[in-house]
C-alpha cells in the first residue's frame, strides 16, 4: 500500500489548546489593561489580552463555585467570595492566598467592590445586608442593612472623600450610603426593573443609571434628583460617559454635551445624546448577513445580546462581553473590532484548519455559528448566518474556502480574505427537506460541494466560477442534482481525490460508492456492507483505490473500491469511532471515538501504534493541517486540542544525540592517550554510559601505582558524578569479569569517605545493599578456586621429587614458597582433624570440591574427584614403601626425608609414581583400574 519508505508517524504532542474559560458571571479588566479577569465556575480565570492565553487560575481549596470577585485598583489585591461563606484574598500574580476570613453574610455574597484607594471592599449579600471591610487593617468596618433582598449592585463614587456608596437590590431602587454616618442617605427611585451599572462624570456630580426596564436615568447627585430619563427601546446591562473634550465624531457626537454609550439585548452599542435624549449613532451588525426580517431584529433574545460594558480609559477601548460569553474588544473612536474572545465554545462538533500555513481553525460548535480563530493570538471571529446548529464543515484545497451545513436545511459557502484574514458568506443554498448532517468538498478545484441529510438524499451543488469576486454578494446555489442514498440518515459523505467518486456512510449500516463522471447524474457503483451498527465517517485513501469508515460498533474497516471487499478491520475503542481521516499518504490512519481517545494506526501492520488520551468525552472534530505535520481535535467537552507530530523532531534529537556521543567518544579516546583521566572520567560519567566508565576505569588501573592515581581521580569527581560512579559500580560488580575494578573504586569510596557523607549520595543505601550478596558470592568463588589450587601445588612437589635424581641440590627444587605463603589464608576446614601427614591434607583439598561454583561445571568438579582419588592411593602405596626401612616423616616435609633415602628406594618410587601420574588424566582407563586394584 502506497509507498513504504516514507517514516511512519508515531507520536503526537500537544501544540496547544482553546479551553472554556468564562461561563457566565462577572468580568473585570485590569486598570493596566493588560488582563481580562472572569468567573468559570470554581476558578477565577485570568486572560492576558496580548496572547489570549490564561496565565493564572485561582480556585478555592474547597472547590465551591465563586459567586463574587474584585480586583482592586492598584492591580494588587484579588478578594473573591465562595458558597461556602469564605473571602479570600490572593496574590494573584503567584496564585497564592495570602490571607481567608468569614464573610458573616449568612448567605452567599452576590457582589463585591473596591473603592479608589483600594484600602475598603463593599460586599453586598443575599440576605440584604452590605458589609466594608478595611483590607489593610484586616477588619469589618461597617454593616448597613436595610436593602431588600439580593444586593446585587455595590459601587463606591469615584471621589473617595466624599466617603459614599451606592448600591441596588430587588426593589429596583438606588441606595445612597454616607459611610461617615452608615446611614442611607436617600433611595434614588426611577427604574422599575433591575438596575444592572452606574458610571460617573468627570466631576463626580452626574451620574448615570442603566436597567432592564429600557430606560437610562441621568441623575443630579447634587440635589439627588433625576435630570433626564432617556428612553432606550431594549433591555440595558452596562452604560458608560464617554469622556469630554474628545473627538467622537465618528460616532455621532456633535457637541460637547454628555454622551452615554449603551450595550444591551439588542447586541449592538449605541451613543445617546443627554441633552435631546436622541440615539445619535449606532453600531453596525459584525456580520455581512443582515437581519431576514424587521421581526427579527427587534426579538430581544438575540445570541449577541450583551451583558457588560466597560471603559478602558488608557487605551480609549471599549469591552462587551455577550450572552453567549463572548468578550469583545472595541477602539475608540471608531467601535472597530480590535478583538474578541470566546469564554465558552458549549459542545465541538466538527473543525478545520484554514487559511495560509494552516494559520486559522474552523470551529463548528452546538450553535448556529461558525467560529474562526486565529493560532498565534486566539483572537476569533464569529459567523452569523445560519440559524439553527452547525453539524459538519470542509475546506477546499487551497485553504481559503470552505463549506458548512447546519440543522437549519442548509449549506453555505465561506470565503477568507489572504490579506486581512476576515471570512464572509458567499454563497447559500437550501433545498433539503430535513437536517443537513454532512457535506463535503470537491478536490481537483472549487466546483461543488456534496451534502448529505437525514432526508436520506445526497445533493450535488455547483458552484458559480465568479464565486471569488462577488464583491460581497451572496450567491443562491441550486442542486443539480439530488439522490436518494440511503434507508436511514446519511452521516457522512466524502469526494475522491480526482473528484470522479463519491461515497456516502449511513445509520442503515451500509456505505455506497457513487459515479459523479456523468453530468448532472450521480450513479450507485455498489454497496460496502460489514458493519453491525451505523457509519458515521467514510474516507477515501489520497492515494490507494481504498476506502475507510468508522462506524458506532467500535471498528474502522478499509474497502476496496474495486470489488467492494472488506481488506482490514481495525479494532482498538471502546465505543463508537466518529471520525476517520488517512495520513503519512495513506499508510496511516487517524480514529477518534465517544470514548475521548485518538488512535494512530499503521496500516500495513495492522497495528496501534500510538493512543492519545485527547479528551473527556466524544471526539468529533478531527482533522490533519495540508502538510500533514499537524492534526487538531476538537470534543463535546468544550476543549480544542492542536497537536503536532513530532516524530521528525524526535529524530532529529536522536540523530543529533548520537552525533554528539560519537564527539565525545573521540573526546574521551583523546583524553586517554594523553592520559587526562580526570576529564576522561567526568566526560564518561556525563555520557552515563557505564561500559565507558569502566573503560576508563580499567585504563587508570593499568598505569603504574594505578591505586594512589585512582584515589586522586575518584576523589576530585563532583558530588553528582560520585554518586553516579557508585551506582555503576553497583552494576559492574554483577558480573565476574568486572567485579575487581568495581571493588577498587569501592575501595576508595569506602576508605575516604566517613559513612554520613557517603549515605547523603542518593541511592547510596540500596546500592551499597546491593553490592553485598555479590560481593560474598565472589569471595566464595575465588577462594574455592584457591583451595583447589593447592592440589596442583602438592602434586607438582610429588612430581618434581619423585622424580628428581639423588644428588639433585636444595637450589635446584621447586621454589613452593608463594604457595606456602598462602595456604594458611584457606585451609578453613575446622572439621578435619590437625594431623600433619599428608594423606590427610590432601583428604581436606579433596572435600574443597563439594563449595558450589556457579561459574565451574559439574562435570569438571567429579574429573577432580578422580584425580584426588587416584592420588591418594598412589601416595599410599608410595608411603606403604617407605615406611619398610624408614621412620614416619612429616607429611608437610617429607621432601628434605627423601633426600636421605637410597639409590633403590628412589627407583621403586620413580616406578609406581610414574604409573600414579599416567592415571591421573583419565581415572576410567586400564591403567588406573589396575593401579587400584
Amino acid at each position: 500500500m502506497a509507498n513504504t519508505n516514507l517514516q511512519f508517524k508515531t507520536n503526537y504532542e500537544v501544540s496547544s489548546k482553546i479551553e472554556p474559560f468564562y461561563k457566565g458571571g462577572k468580568v473585570q479588566i485590569s486598570k493596566d489593561e493588560n488582563y481580562i479577569f472572569c468567573t468559570c465556575g470554581s476558578r477565577v480565570n485570568v486572560l492576558e489580552i496580548s496572547t489570549g492565553k490564561i496565565v493564572h487560575s485561582i480556585e478555592h481549596d474547597d472547590q465551591e463555585d465563586i459567586t463574587s470577585f474584585a480586583l482592586s485598583c492598584d492591580d494588587e489585591l484579588l478578594v473573591t467570595a465562595s458558597r461556602a461563606l469564605l473571602l479570600k484574598q490572593w496574590d494573584w500574580k503567584q496564585a497564592q492566598c495570602t490571607r481567608s476570613w468569614r464573610a458573616i453574610h449568612t448567605v452567599p455574597v452576590a457582589s463585591m467592590t473596591f473603592d479608589s484607594t483600594s484600602t475598603l471592599l463593599a460586599t453586598g449579600g443575599c440576605d440584604g445586608t452590605i458589609k466594608l471591610w478595611d483590607v489593610v487593617k484586616q477588619y469589618c468596618t461597617h454593616n448597613l442593612k436595610g436593602s431588600s433582598g439580593v444586593v446585587h449592585l455595590v459601587e463606591f463614587h469615584p471621589d473617595i472623600s466624599r466617603l459614599q456608596l451606592f448600591s441596588s437590590s430587588l426593589d429596583c431602587g438606588i441606595r445612597l450610603w454616607d459611610l461617615s454616618s452608615s446611614q442611607c442617605v436617600c433611595v434614588l427611585q426611577s427604574h422599575y426593573s433591575a438596575v444592572t451599572s452606574l458610571s460617573f462624570s468627570s466631576d463626580g456630580d452626574t451620574m448615570i443609571s442603566s436597567g432592564r426596564d429600557k430606560i437610562c436615568t441621568v441623575w443630579d447627585l447634587k440635589t439627588q434628583e433625576a435630570k433626564r430619563t432617556v428612553p432606550i427601546y431594549e433591555a440595558v446591562e452596562g452604560v458608560v460617559l464617554l469622556p469630554q473634550k474628545q473627538d467622537f465624531s465618528q460616532i455621532g457626537v456633535k457637541s460637547e454635551d454628555l454622551h452615554f454609550v449603551t450595550a444591551g439585548s439588542k447586541g449592538v452599542l449605541r451613543v445617546w445624546e443627554v441633552s435631546t435624549a436622541r440615539c445619535v449613532y449606532t453600531q453596525t451588525l459584525p456580520s455581512t448577513l443582515s437581519p431576514d426580517s424587521e421581526e427579527e431584529e427587534e426579538k430581544d433574545d438575540d445570541p449577541r445580546s450583551l451583558v457588560y460594558l466597560i471603559h478602558l480609559p488608557a487605551s480609549s477601548r471599549l469591552a462587551t462581553v455577550t450572552a453567549e460569553h463572548n468578550i469583545l474588544l472595541y477602539q475608540l473612536p471608531a467601535l472597530t473590532t480590535q478583538q474578541q474572545f470566546v469564554g465558552y465554545s458549549d459542545e465541538v462538533l466538527d473543525v478545520k484548519f484554514l487559511g495560509k500555513g494552516d494559520s486559522h481553525i474552523i470551529v463548528a460548535t452546538n450553535s448556529c455559528q461558525i467560529k474562526v480563530f486565529e493560532l498565534l493570538t486566539n483572537s476569533c471571529q464569529i459567523l452569523y448566518g445560519h440559524t439553527d446548529t452547525v453539524l459538519s464543515l470542509d475546506v477546499f484545497k487551497k485553504g481559503f474556502l470552505f463549506a458548512s451545513c447546519a440543522k437549519d436545511r442548509s449549506v453555505r459557502v465561506w470565503q477568507m480574505d489572504s490579506d486581512s484574514g476576515q471570512v464572509h458568506c458567499v454563497a447559500h443554498g437550501s433545498s433539503h427537506t430535513n437536517v443537513v448532517g454532512s457535506i463535503t468538498c470537491s478536490r481537483m478545484k472549487a466546483s461543488f460541494i456534496v451534502s448529505g441529510s437525514q432526508d436520506c438524499t445526497v445533493k450535488v451543488w455547483d458552484l458559480p466560477e465568479d464565486l471569488s469576486t462577488t464583491g460581497g454578494e451572496i450567491h443562491q446555489l441550486t442542486a443539480h442534482s439530488t439522490e436518494k442514498a440511503h434507508d436511514k440518515d446519511v452521516n457522512s459523505v466524502a469526494v475522491s481525490p480526482n473528484d470522479k467518486l463519491l461515497a456516502s456512510g449511513s445509520q442503515d449500516r451500509t456505505a455506497k460508492l457513487w459515479s459523479l463522471a456523468g453530468e448532472g447524474t450521480v450513479a450507485l457503483l455498489g454497496v460496502f456492507r460489514g458493519h453491525r451498527r451505523g457509519i458515521w465517517t467514510v474516507c477515501f485513501s489520497p492515494v490507494d483505490q481504498v476506502l475507510a469508515s468508522s462506524s458506532a460498533d467500535g471498528t474502522t474497516k478499509l474497502w476496496s473500491l474495486q470489488d467492494f471487499s472488506c481488506l482490514k478491520t481495525f479494532e482498538g475503542h471502546d465505543a463508537s469511532v466518529l471520525k476517520v481521516i488517512f495520513v503519512s499518504r495513506g499508510t496511516q490512519l487517524l480514529t477518534s471515538g465517544s470514548d475521548g481517545l485518538v488512535k494512530l494506526w499503521t496500516i500495513k501492520t495492522n497495528e496501534c501504534v500510538k493512543t492519545l488520551d485527547a479528551h473527556q468525552d466524544k471526539v468529533w472534530g478531527l482533522h490533519a493541517s495540508r502538510k500533514d505535520d499537524k492534526m487538531i481535535t476538537g470534543s463535546t467537552d468544550s476543549n480544542i486540542t492542536v497537536w503536532v507530530d513530532v516524530t521528525e523532531v524526535e529524530l532529529a534529537e536522536e540523530q543529533a544525540k548520537q552525533e554528539d556521543q560519537i564527539l565525545k567518544q573521540q573526546e574521551l579516546s583523546n583524553l586517554l592517550h594523553e592520559k587526562k583521566y580526570l576529564k576522561a572520567l567526568g566526560l564518561a560519567i556525563s555520557l552515563d554510559q557505564p561500559h565507558t566508565v569502566l573503560t576508563v576505569i580499567k585504563a587508570i588501573r593499568e598505569v603504574e601505582d594505578s591505586h594512589k592515581l585512582l584515589e586522586k581521580t575518584v576523589l576530585k569527581l563532583r558530588v553528582d558524578q560520585k554518586e553516579s560512579l557508585l551506582r555503576y559500580c553497583a552494576v559492574w560488580n554483577m558480573n565476574a569479569r568486572n567485579c575487581l575494578n568495581a571493588q577498587a573504586v569501592l575501595q576508595v569510596f569506602l576508605t575516604h569517605l566517613p559513612p554520613e557523607e557517603l549515605l547523603q549520595y542518593q541511592g547510596a543505601r540500596t546500592h551499597l545493599e546491593g553490592l553485598i550478596p555479590y560481593t560474598e558470592r565472589h569471595m566464595q568463588r575465588i577462594g574455592n578456586l584457591l583451595q583447589k589450587s593447592m592440589f596442583l601445588n602438592y602434586m607438582w612437589q610429588k612430581m618434581r621429587v619423585a622424580g628428581a635424581p639423588s644428588g639433585m641440590g636444595q637450589d635446584e627444587e621447586m621454589d613452593t614458597t608463594p604457595f606456602e605463603e598462602s595456604q594458611p589464608l584457606f585451609m578453613i576446614d575446622k572439621g578435619k582433624e590437625k594431623g600433619s601427614s599428608g594423606e590427610k591434607q590432601d583428604g581436606d583439598d579433596s572435600d574443597s570440591g563439594q563449595d558450589e561454583d556457579p561459574n565451574c561445571p559439574i562435570k569438571e568438579e567429579e574429573e577432580d574427584d578422580d584425580e584426588v582419588s587416584a592420588t591418594k592411593k598412589a601416595s599410599t602405596n608410595i608411603r606403604q614403601a617407605e615406611n619398610g626401612k624408614h621412620a614416619k616423616t612429616n607429611g608437610n616435609h617429607h621432601s628434605e626425608s627423601e633426600e636421605s633415602s637410597d639409590e633403590e628406594d628412589q627407583e621403586e618410587r620413580d616406578q609406581m609414581t610414574v604409573k600414579a601420574v599416567k592415571c591421573l588424566p583419565d581415572s576410567s582407563t586400564p591403567q588406573c583400574q589396575t593401579l587400584t586394584s
